[in-house]
């Protein structure tokens, strides 16, 4: 079979879960995965064909993403921030929203010098070592309860060159953190159960919900614990930087607030959501005790 011909069979097969330019975007992606091909080399190759064996290959990337499987867990890897990420099943995708949220830690900190950043939930280590690739003067530390994730991230950080030092705890069962740390960033879980509705399957069906959910009545029990423990621990002029629920902007920069946090900034994301939110560590005295 040509491999025109194939690609017009995949995006057909595709089109009745995927729109159009996911279905495209697809076949791009597995083109170069599975013959180190761009997607401009189909047209300037009119006459290349597909072997049986290769035929077969691709029967299961389509089976698979039929299924509704994430092409990344697919092919086991993905693209974040210019760098090459390893991705497995107990490790979220990272998505472009974080992507922001990097890029304005890095932006606030990149003439900070030798500062010490601490990623809590890094999963499949993104956040982290994107940091530590962009800020070399910085000493990263990531925390994660699983002991999968922490595999993945630290093959992520070998692959990448960067040196992040990985640590599995429980940060609900944390009282303190071991470090003083100038900079707390987290994307932590936020998704609530009732918003499970507008969870695509193939997030909902493969992604780990350890990762993704909190409970309905308590969304910001993470949020709230990395604010008490950094309340502890970031020195005069440090800072937190969340990624959040966008339904949840404007309780969880109250919650900041409500521990002392000074000068909160909420801020959008691409799409016009409320994302991401930072505050710093210049507390002001509050009645309340926490």
């Amino acid at each position: 079979m040509l491999l025109k011909d194939y690609r017009t069979h995949f995006i057909e097969k595709l089109t009745p879960l995927y729109d159009v330019m996911e279905a495209e975007r697809f076949f791009t992606i597995s083109l170069e995965e599975l013959k180190g091909w761009k997607r401009v080399d189909v047209a300037l190759n009119p006459h290349a064909e597909l072997s049986a064996d290769e035929i077969a290959t691709w029967d299961v990337v389509l089976a698979a993403l039929e299924q509704q499987k994430p092409i990344q867990y697919i092919f086991g890897r993905t693209h974040f921030y210019g760098l090459d990420f390893e991705v497995k099943e107990h490790t979220l995708i990272p998505r472009p929203e974080t992507e922001e949220l990097v890029e304005w830690v890095i932006h606030e900190n990149k003439s900070r010098g030798r500062v010490t950043i601490l990623d809590i939930g890094t999963g499949s280590g993104c956040i982290a070592i994107s940091l530590a690739k962009n800020l070399p003067d910085a000493q990263i530390f990531a925390i994660d309860v699983s002991a999968g994730a922490l595999e993945v991230a630290k093959k992520n950080a070998l692959n990448n060159n960067v040196n992040v030092t990985f640590i599995q705890q429980d940060i609900l069962a944390a009282e303190k953190l071991e470090d003083q740390f100038d900079v707390i960033v987290s994307n932590p879980p936020y998704v609530r159960n009732l918003e499970k509705a507008e969870i695509k399957p193939n997030v909902l069906d493969y992604e780990p919900h350890l990762a993704l959910f909190v409970d309905d009545n308590d969304a910001l029990l993470f949020y709230r614990k990395i604010a008490l423990l950094a309340k502890g621990n970031l020195p005069q002029n440090g800072k937190v930087y969340f990624e959040i629920n966008q339904y949840l902007g404007l309780e969880t920069a109250q919650m900041l607030e409500e521990f002392g946090f000074a000068n909160v900034v909420l801020r959008k994301d691409m799409y016009g959501n409320d994302r991401m939110l930072s505050g710093n560590s210049d507390f002001k005295k509050l009645d309340r005790a926490w």
